[in-house]
């Protein structure tokens, strides 16, 4: 880094070190209130659980359904499934099972206790459990002995007292309050809040909380995670959720399965009484008939006709099925779940009686917790109704086809049968009685077979999800979490202050040292900088003074002789002002004046500021000048040098001692009448030329520019003019006002000095001091 960015680096970062002390007692305080946040913050632990979605196409219940196509098109994705077990009609179930929605707390100073577990009262509700899940209440009581409590519906409010087992009259019905407590002094001091809420703000609340994801792309593991105050409520929770899940998911194929038998049983008890009527007809023709045996002549135009009548049967048999399937759609008024296809050729049927059946199991679970005004349970019935209308155009065509398959085969048979009937009628009559009764022997015990096939489904019928892992919780609370808290608080510690500190500097228009006057003045010179002189302070130098204000002065000095020798001809007099009346130019007038006689130069000081006097304030000496003066006469001053011409340049001089220093003074004298007019007068330019003749340096002390026009008057007469400026006084704008005027030509040698400058803010050797005046160098101001 180079020697001006090291430099541009030190005061940007000077005003916050050495106001260092704020942010060590801010980053304290906000420790301190971080501390008090997590010692006051009602800890949360974190309870998990892993589930795995099984595959129900593996399930060996389910496997007994395929042939039917049951629950073809039914494949499991992950994503759908954790949108179905945090749902708001499984999470409503979980909070009415544990009552989550009536919480027991311990009231303390700071922060409440919820008593899960082991509650301190039982609450027994005489309203239904209809109201109770959708009211709010909230009381407040503590226990009076054993047998009493008292009850408050306010905190603070006035306590009346109640004994256990009578009923409690509230907003939401009697409530029957009995005691659950062992240790009776264990509890009599402390107060207790009940809360009852609406379920569903409770199951909005936990479905917000409750965290479901996947542990990598393509898992059937399912994580779910839940902060809560209470670790085993947390633990319950979950346990619960899956456990619901579980058993809704098996409800859900139950119902299915049911219905699917009940169609069967229906069928069976049907083909059973055309089997009965088939097996008498052949009874009763072979009795009436005398027929014991069939005559092999006919076997080849049977067995031709044979194949033509099984596939006439079959194509009856599911004209049968699809008449019966679209007899039970059509009579159906209300939305119920139907059965699914059970082996019909078009698979559209199937398809759409699956979707069917979801969303009318799911329009019967909406149902338990809303209405049918409901705009989603509105949105479900038309697309139900659209369902319906699809399967009964698809029942329509496929009676349609099977009705024209079974007259193409009628046809066909007609044709067999005409060739059967030249053999006897009787042998005729009573191969077609078999064969119908075959057929439909054949079709009776298929569908008994598949009743023990649904029965055995429903009865292995295994869960939608294993779990892995139940739920567990651990002992270490995830929040608050103590290493964020701290950090955060200990960085607005530290912004705290440095925000004020850089607002405050942003915000600030005064000049406050040399280096913030360098960057307003340009390549004008600063010959230097006086420290702040607290009121106990000696405000005067002496020659053997080595604090921080005679450095300071000796600097200004030196700096100020390099200017004098650098310009040609007698260039000794030296004006000093300032913007206002109070930035110090009269204390630098006094005191660069005995800095400079220390060195044995001949010195004079000149009080021109004639309209506010202040040499007489600063020195005390009018009075007492005489005992420590060599010549002159005190009771005249500059302005009556001005206006008396009959007084010499020596009249006016006083010679004093002051601080082993000799100092010759010019008081301003009288204030007159008239100033800037005195000021003009030539009697002015001639003390000024003959005083810088006979003195090493004349110091003369003016009026402020910004204030009276006294000192331009006179700046023509002088090539060097110190410009003082106060710092935490002196705006910056007002510096550029000194600048116009050098700039027009009306002062000429302009200089500046920054007065009552901070020590924290000196810079240069004003701030380092030497000798007796020395300061021990702060840890903080290692540049």
């Amino acid at each position: 880094m180079t020697s001006i960015g090291k430099n541009a680096l030190k005061e940007e970062l000077r005003p916050y070190l050495k106001n260092w002390y704020w942010f060590v007692l801010s980053l304290l305080l906000f420790i301190t209130l971080g501390f008090f946040v997590i010692r006051y913050t009602t800890p949360k632990y974190k309870a998990q659980a892993k589930v795995q979605i099984v595959d129900e196409q593996g399930s060996g219940g389910l496997d007994l359904f395929k042939e039917l196509d049951i629950f073809s098109g039914s494949k499991n994705k992950v994503e759908d499934e954790i949108e179905i077990i945090a749902s708001r009609s499984n999470l409503i179930a979980v909070v009415e099972k544990l009552k989550l929605n009536t919480v027991i707390q311990s009231l303390g100073n700071i922060r409440n206790t919820e008593l899960y577990k082991d509650p301190p009262i039982n609450l027994n509700l005489v309203a239904p459990d209809s109201i109770v899940s959708k009211s709010q209440l909230e009381f407040f009581f503590h226990f009076k002995n054993k047998t009493k409590f008292e009850y408050a519906l306010e905190e603070g409010q006035a306590f009346k007292t109640h004994a256990f087992g009578e009923k409690l009259a509230t907003a939401i019905g009697d409530i029957v309050v009995t005691p659950n407590i062992s240790d009776f002094d264990a509890v009599k001091k402390n107060e207790y809040k009940v809360s009852f809420k609406p379920v569903n703000l409770v199951a909005e609340n936990y479905k917000k909380k409750i965290k479901l994801g996947v542990p990598r792309e393509y898992s059937n593991i399912i994580t779910l995670s839940l902060e809560d105050p209470v670790r085993e409520k947390a633990q319950d929770i979950l346990n619960e959720l899956i456990l619901t899940y579980n058993n809704n998911a098996i409800k859900d194929k139950q119902e299915i399965a049911d219905k699917t038998s009940e169609f069967i049983n229906a069928r069976i008890t049907d083909i059973s009484t055309n089997l009965s009527d088939v097996d008498q007809s052949a009874e009763d023709f072979k009795t009436g008939r005398g027929v014991t045996d069939i005559s092999s002549e006919a076997n080849i135009n049977l067995n031709v006709g044979a194949s033509n009548r099984q596939e006439l049967a079959s194509a009856q048999t599911q004209l049968n099925i699809a008449s019966s399937m679209k007899s039970l759609v059509d009579q159906q008024n209300n939305f119920e779940v139907l059965p699914a296809n059970l082996g019909l050729s078009d698979a559209t049927i199937a398809n759409t009686t699956q979707q069917y059946n979801q969303l009318v199991q799911e329009r019967q679970r909406l149902l338990k917790s809303s209405n049918e005004k409901n705009p989603v349970i509105v949105n479900l019935d038309q697309q139900l109704q659209g369902l319906k209308r699809t399967m009964q155009a698809s029942l329509n065509s496929t009676v349609n086809n099977l009705g024209m398959q079974v007259n193409t085969l009628s046809g066909q048979q007609a044709i067999i049968n005409s060739k059967i009937y030249s053999a006897p009628k009787n042998e005729r009559a009573l191969r077609d009685i078999t064969r119908r009764q075959q057929t439909t022997e054949s079709l009776y015990l298929y569908l008994l077979q598949k009743r023990e096939e649904s029965q055995i489904a429903v009865a292995s019928t295994a869960p939608k999800s294993k779990v892995v892992e139940s739920a567990y919780y651990s002992n270490i609370p995830v929040a608050p979490k103590k290493k964020i808290i701290f950090l955060a608080f200990g960085i607005m510690g530290l912004l705290l202050p440095f925000g004020f500190i850089y607002t405050k500097n942003l915000l600030s228009n005064k000049v406050e040292n040399m280096n913030k006057l360098e960057g307003l003045v340009n390549n004008i010179p600063i010959i230097g900088e006086l420290p702040r002189i607290t009121k106990s302070g000696e405000k005067l130098v002496s020659k053997s003074d080595r604090s921080v204000l005679a450095e300071s002065l000796r600097i200004i000095r030196a700096n100020l002789d390099y200017i004098l020798k650098s310009k040609k001809g007698n260039n000794n007099l030296i004006f000093i002002s300032s913007g206002i009346s109070g930035e110090g130019k009269t204390f630098l007038s006094l005191n660069l004046a005995l800095t400079m006689a220390n060195t044995n130069k001949r010195v004079l000081l000149i009080g021109a500021d004639i309209r506010n006097p202040k040499f007489e304030e600063v020195l005390e000496l009018r009075s007492t000048a005489s005992l420590k003066s060599g010549g002159g006469n005190k009771a005249y001053g500059l302005t009556d040098f001005l206006s008396d011409e009959q007084l010499d340049i020596r009249d006016v001089i006083s010679s004093l001692l002051i601080k082993d220093s000799k100092l010759d003074v010019v008081f301003s004298g009288k204030v007159p009448p008239n100033p800037t007019e005195l000021l003009m007068n030539s009697r002015m330019e001639r003390l000024l030329e003959e005083t810088a003749y006979a003195y090493d340096y004349v110091i003369v002390d003016t009026a402020p520019l910004m204030l009276v026009s006294d000192t331009l008057h006179l700046a023509r007469l002088t090539e060097n003019f110190i410009y003082v400026v106060r710092s935490g006084i002196t705006e910056k704008d007002t510096i550029q006002f000194p600048i116009k005027l050098k700039e027009e030509g009306k002062i000429n040698g302009l200089m500046f000095v920054v007065n009552d400058v901070k020590e924290a803010n000196l810079g240069y050797a004003g701030k380092y001091g030497y000798g007796y005046g020395a300061n021990t160098k702060p840890w903080y101001k290692f540049w």
